[in-house]
């Protein structure tokens, strides 16, 4: 039995799915290649083959709509750009929108804004939990 054959908790899934996104705008900011395999690999401690199924769907999610996801959220931003916001914000964001409506099975509004805002106020400063709770609010709905 493999090493990895442990199944990865959700929450961690989540947190690699974000520090992967962070990594990929971080590459793309620098006019540099990502090597997805590898970055999810590497944060996950697991051959790329064994990486949870989650954190694959959420990138390919990513990489396939992130146009069409900035071009929803800056819709929903009264007097701020998306690309001003710092890329750990937007990595947070791009997951929640990715999490709400590109995961194989349908996750409540309210349980992807927690964990955004959870991740929010890990990573940001002490008020911005309340911007990515707002837009989300705005942005998350099920027609």
């Amino acid at each position: 039995m493999s090493e990895f054959a442990k199944p990865m908790t959700r929450g961690k899934a989540e947190e690699i799915s974000l520090f992967a996104i962070y990594d990929l705008l971080i590459y793309n900011e620098m006019g540099e290649v990502a090597e997805v395999e590898t970055i999810v690999s590497g944060l996950s401690a697991r051959p790329y083959e064994e990486v949870d199924v989650y954190i694959k769907r959420m990138l390919v999610a990513f990489l396939k709509h992130s146009q069409e996801i900035v071009d929803c959220y800056q819709a929903k931003m009264n007097k701020w750009k998306f690309s001003r916001l710092n890329k750990v914000e937007q990595a947070i964001l791009f997951l929640a929108y990715c999490h709400f409506y590109y995961d194989s099975e349908e996750v409540a509004k309210a349980v992807v804004i927690n964990f955004s805002v959870s991740f929010a106020k890990k990573y940001l400063g002490p008020e911005d939990y309340k911007f990515v709770n707002g837009i989300l609010d705005k942005v998350l709905v099920r027609e």
